[in-house]
């Protein structure tokens, strides 16, 4: 299969870094020279410290400030730490293979692209949509969920004007340079730090005594009411093992959007460092920031407070509060309602990067119309983002119902299109690893970049949450417990899927992929052509500097 004479073999080629002030090295011959075409629409505005960033942001958010008091209540303390662990060394396998991946071809819409490349077009035509459609709700959602904070302060003004101007701007910060992005991004992810090791600090002094006329906590909570919950009412083994397993789809909606690190890798300096970079850390901040703050979660409030399972969708259901406000501290609930509002317009921002990208790497492929190609002078395809824009006006839907509660159907609608996004990423990483084997490639010494621990990493992240999305929705099939609702929310995304793909292949007869057609050492020649500039050293204080440098 020759990809240098084929019509469109812009859709297979990046180059590397856009034109510098300096010459990074010989460009490989092309004949089409459309090839550069995406490399000079789009900007390459996201430096090391934004990616990086970025990745953080990714896996902090509304789902650990506000999602892990459900988690505790459904699965008890020990349940809680167990489903967040798990499913972050699950995530981290997702997280290694797109970097890998990336870093070798570092194509706008990330694995929508690489479907086509290692697997079948027709596998990129349905996850890219499937990843379009998930966006369409998970951005009301976000902006939902960001009217209801506000109304934390005020009830007097109506969600719908809060819906509006969300929704703004999260459509203006789109729009403009890509580094404003990133800048925001990063602002963002360093309240979001400050917050959530301030609240394990608070949290540590409350449980160990040192709030005044307060007593030492300790391990309590862990023996009354117990390390697990009898989940549903189930009594015995089973109805803790069930707790627990049901906190795994909490955690893949937190966890949800890690991969955003790959979604705009066009558009990032120097993405064959620094993509990887950010994914080997993804494993200890999922350690230090979701699980260490669960576990201290499960120290300061007991897993059969009342509030926990309030739905109110603001700063009062976050455990961090419900503990603050059992040992008198005032102020906490408005800094965290505060920094939580900033989280839902971080989530809707890497939403809408993700899903305008996609757009525009499915129209690199032939399987979206041209139209979403068009990019302004900032390098931002506008019509993209528009068309994405369009479905904000979903949100308006919560103002004849309890904002909180859609919020809360759509977070497992979102949950499942993660889940088999991950499915994805990890079943074309594996085609591509073996690929290599068959074409003789060593990793090590011929990629950019090689992840550890492949293909172990993938199996055992596609494994995990093939068992994740088959049994979700596992309550609803217990007697008495049939919820037409959560049927849906759990399984909807998997016909939908089936559908999109076979639809596809049997309207265009695609074809998979062989082991040894896949053009991996065309990337590899590529890379090798046009080397990144040598990283410079960090010295001084800067060395100090663990979260970016």
């Amino acid at each position: 299969m020759s990809y240098n004479n084929e019509k469109g073999s812009d859709d297979y080629f990046q180059a590397s870094d856009e034109k510098l002030d300096v010459e990074i090295g010989p460009v490989p011959v092309v004949e089409d020279e459309r090839a550069f075409e995406e490399q000079n629409d789009l900007k390459r505005g996201l430096q090391q410290r934004h990616i990086q960033m970025i990745a953080l942001a990714g896996t902090i958010g509304t789902g650990l400030f506000l999602g892990s008091g459900r988690a505790l209540a459904n699965a008890g303390p020990v349940g809680a730490i167990l489903g967040y662990l798990f499913t972050g060394i699950l995530i981290s396998g997702v997280v290694l293979s797109i970097a890998e991946l990336a870093a070798l071809v570092p194509l706008t819409g990330s694995y929508v692209r690489y479907a086509a490349c290692f697997f079948d077009p027709a596998l990129s035509f349905a996850i890219g949509w499937n990843h379009v459609y998930a966006a369409c709700v998970a951005i009301p959602a976000e902006i939902t969920a960001a009217a209801v904070l506000i109304s934390f302060w005020t009830t007097s003004v109506s969600n719908g004007l809060w819906i509006t101007l969300m929704g703004l701007l999260i459509i203006g910060t789109n729009l403009f340079f890509i580094r404003v992005y990133g800048e925001l991004e990063f602002s963002f992810s360093i309240l979001k730090i400050m917050l959530v090791v301030g609240t394990i600090i608070m949290g540590l002094c409350i449980d160990l005594g040192g709030v005044p006329g307060q007593p030492r906590l300790g391990f309590q909570y862990w023996t009354n009411p117990g390390p697990f919950v009898q989940y549903l009412g189930i009594p015995g083994s089973l109805g803790q093992f069930l707790g627990f397993w049901t906190t795994f789809s909490n955690a893949a909606y937190s966890y949800s959007g890690v991969e955003t690190i790959a979604a705009a890798a066009a558009e990032t300096k120097n993405p064959r460092r620094n993509i990887p970079k950010a994914a080997k850390r993804i494993f200890v901040r999922v350690i230090l920031f979701y699980v260490l703050s669960v576990f201290v979660v499960t120290l300061i409030v007991p897993s059969n407070n009342p509030l926990l399972l309030k739905s109110s969708g603001t700063a009062s259901a976050s455990p961090f509060v419900i503990a603050a406000n059992l040992a008198g501290i005032q102020v906490v609930p408005h800094i965290i309602n505060a920094v939580v509002l900033t989280s839902a317009w971080s989530s809707g921002n890497s939403t809408m990067l993700g899903a305008s990208r996609t757009l525009y790497g499915l129209a690199r492929e032939g399987h979206a119309p041209r139209i979403f190609l068009r990019t302004n002078r900032f390098g931002i395809p506008y019509i993209s983002v528009g068309f994405v824009s369009l479905f904000m006006t979903l949100g308006y839907m919560t103002l004849q119902d309890s904002a909180s509660t859609v919020f809360s159907w759509l977070q497992d609608l979102v949950s499942v299109a993660a889940v088999i996004a991950w499915m994805v990423i990890c079943f074309v990483y594996l085609r591509f690893y073996y690929a290599c084997q068959r074409q003789g490639i060593d990793r090590r010494r011929e990629l950019p970049w090689a992840a550890p621990f492949q293909p172990f990493a993938a199996w055992m992240a596609l494994l995990g949450f093939g068992l994740i999305l088959i049994t979700g929705g596992y309550a609803v099939f217990i007697h008495g417990k049939w919820d037409v609702e959560t049927f849906i929310s759990h399984y909807f995304n998997i016909p939908l899927i089936l559908a999109l793909y076979f639809g596809y292949k049997w309207t265009k007869g695609t074809k998979i992929v062989g082991l040894d057609e896949m053009p991996i050492r065309y990337y590899i020649d590529i890379a090798n052509a046009n080397p990144e500039p040598e990283e410079v050293k960090v010295k001084g204080w800067r060395r100090l500097n663990i979260l970016w440098s």
